[in-house]
């Protein structure tokens, strides 16, 4: 009985405040939409460089003609400094660090460059000399490449040594700025959501300040009069949590895996299961936003 009185006053409440109740669902969804798609994106990250870094290789490019700096002041490097270079690669120093290599000439960086560029003007005024002749290394482990830089680019002949880790690192920190915003701006629409939900519950209180007069006379304790009160912005809190959930389970469905997914082909994306893993971290978010929100609102009213 105590239960069907206390859902009683809840549905009570909630048809009274339709159009409040309306407005907390919809920021609701908006923030946690946000929070989903901030978590999922930091996600997307962490694969991305667990994918990536593994796969990242270190260049060693060799002298051309027209290279600056103290190793290729005779020019383009020659066959004695190109067979030095492969010498320390297989050499007991470097050799335990190394996965495999490959040596690039000319011609195959050509032919990449011109297949990477196709359509770019830039194409067309290439040439193979332009490009350099350069031994690309997979290592056991990728975060090691300083032993190949301190120990190949004092060699005659080397350009430099590049670690592509390090363009990695340029786009994983615009990415995770892009995250940050996400959490930002999500932040704000939580803050937003709660300050909304605290209003509902205080109108609604108001509206039914008779009500409340008269039970109070009658003895019904605090937690009573709270109880509906606090279920109201759970409740509509829940609603804009589930319509989040299934908002971030779109996105990676028809955007992620549906568009992203075929031209990206070979790339590590998240899928269905990890936003099914975001949906109750948002239903619990909303539930406790509102829970939290609507007692301190309550609480407070019921003070004055």
């Amino acid at each position: 009985m105590r239960f069907a009185l206390v859902w009683s006053e809840v549905t009570h409440g909630l048809r009274r405040n339709v159009s409040m109740v309306v407005s907390v669902i919809l920021v609701t969804f908006i923030s946690l939409t946000f929070v989903g798609a901030a978590v999922l994106l930091q996600m997307q990250i962490g694969q991305m460089k667990n994918f990536w870094y593994d796969r990242a290789q270190v260049a060693i490019d060799m002298c051309t003609d027209t290279s600056a700096g103290d190793n290729c002041i005779n020019g383009a490097a020659t066959e004695e400094q190109i067979s030095a270079v492969r010498a320390e690669l297989e050499g007991e120093t470097l050799a335990p660090f190394i996965d495999d290599y490959y040596f690039e000439d000319r011609e195959q960086a050509f032919a990449n460059f011109q297949q990477q560029f196709r359509g770019d003007p830039v194409a067309e005024y290439v040439t193979p000399e332009f490009l350099n002749e350069a031994f690309w290394v997979n290592l056991r482990d990728p975060s090691q490449s300083e032993i190949l830089t301190e120990s190949l680019s004092s060699l005659a002949g080397v350009e430099g040594v590049t670690d592509q880790r390090r363009y990695l690192d340029q786009i994983f920190a615009v990415l995770n700025t892009a995250s940050l915003t996400a959490i930002g701006i999500a932040g704000l629409m939580l803050v937003a959501a709660a300050l909304l939900i605290a209003t509902t519950i205080r109108l609604s209180a108001f509206s039914r300040r008779r009500e409340l007069g008269i039970m109070r006379l009658v003895g019904a304790s605090n937690r009573f009069i709270q109880t509906p009160f606090i279920l109201e912005g759970v409740f509509a809190a829940l609603i804009g949590s589930l319509l989040a959930g299934g908002a971030t389970v779109a996105i990676v469905h028809y955007f992620v895996q549906g568009v992203l997914g075929p031209g990206l082909v070979g790339t590590s994306l998240v899928n269905l299961q990890d936003a099914l893993l975001v949906v109750p971290l948002l239903l619990g978010v909303g539930v406790v936003l509102a829970a939290v929100s609507a007692n301190f609102a309550i609480s407070r009213y019921l003070k004055i």
